[in-house]
């Protein structure tokens, strides 16, 4: 899943989509793998598995990453990206 980070956002949580990736804002700044770190959390809490279950397969110093969650549904993805898209 490819997936667009914004660091130091106000709070946490998945922002929409844009340009085919998802975007999840965080709070956390990019120092030391913070923001992966919160990044794996936000993902997991939104998608409802573990964090070990989410990992991050490219792009831990860019804010374009790709994922892998293990354990779940494309149609649970698509679920919970349109419900983000009802939100805004």
């Amino acid at each position: 899943m490819a997936i667009r980070g914004i660091p130091r956002a106000g709070r946490s949580g998945i922002g929409g989509v844009r340009d085919e990736a998802l975007l999840v804002r965080l709070a956390a700044a990019p120092v030391d793998g913070a923001a992966n770190v919160e990044l794996v959390e936000v993902l997991a809490d939104a998608f409802g598995v573990a964090r070990r279950q989410v990992t991050l397969v490219s792009g831990a110093r860019s804010r374009s990453k790709r994922v892998r969650i293990d354990g779940i549904q494309a149609a649970a993805v698509s679920a919970v990206i349109a419900a983000v898209g009802s939100h805004r």
